[in-house]
Parts: structure tokens; C-alpha cells; sequence
């Protein structure tokens, strides 16, 4: 059985605006804070939720794709 391939590309969306950018995961940590590049909003994650990429990404942070769970 082979294992998933962690996908490391994601589409950030920002809430207030809705500006959309592509940007590439860390696989060694989770990113906590994001700057919109349209309106400067700095994004944080959502409750529950352990990075920018799991509250507005296209695709969870790598720890959460290969489950081993979120990083804290």
C-alpha cells in the first residue's frame, strides 16, 4: 500500500477581501499568521483550527493531510 502524496501547494483566500494566492506550505511548521497581499489583513487561524492554511487554504497543512495531526 503506497501512502498519499502530500499536496504542499495551497490557495489562500482572504475572508475580508477575497483576494486568492497561491503559495507553497512549510512541511517543518505550521504558519500562523498570513498578510493579505490585496488589502494587508493579517490572517490568523480560525478557532480549532492550527494554521492559516486549515482555516482559508485550498488544502490543510501537510500534518493534517498525512495525519499525523495538527501541529500545536
Amino acid at each position: 500500500m503506497t501512502a498519499a502524496k502530500v499536496i504542499l501547494n495551497s490557495v489562500l483566500t482572504c475572508p475580508a477581501c477575497g483576494h486568492a494566492a497561491a503559495e507553497v506550505m512549510p512541511q517543518d511548521a505550521c504558519q500562523w499568521f498570513y498578510e493579505c497581499h490585496a488589502c494587508r489583513k493579517v490572517l490568523r487561524p480560525e478557532p480549532g483550527d492550527c494554521c492559516v492554511f486549515c482555516s482559508y487554504g485550498s488544502v490543510p497543512c501537510p500534518p493534517v493531510q498525512d495525519g499525523s495531526g495538527c501541529c500545536s
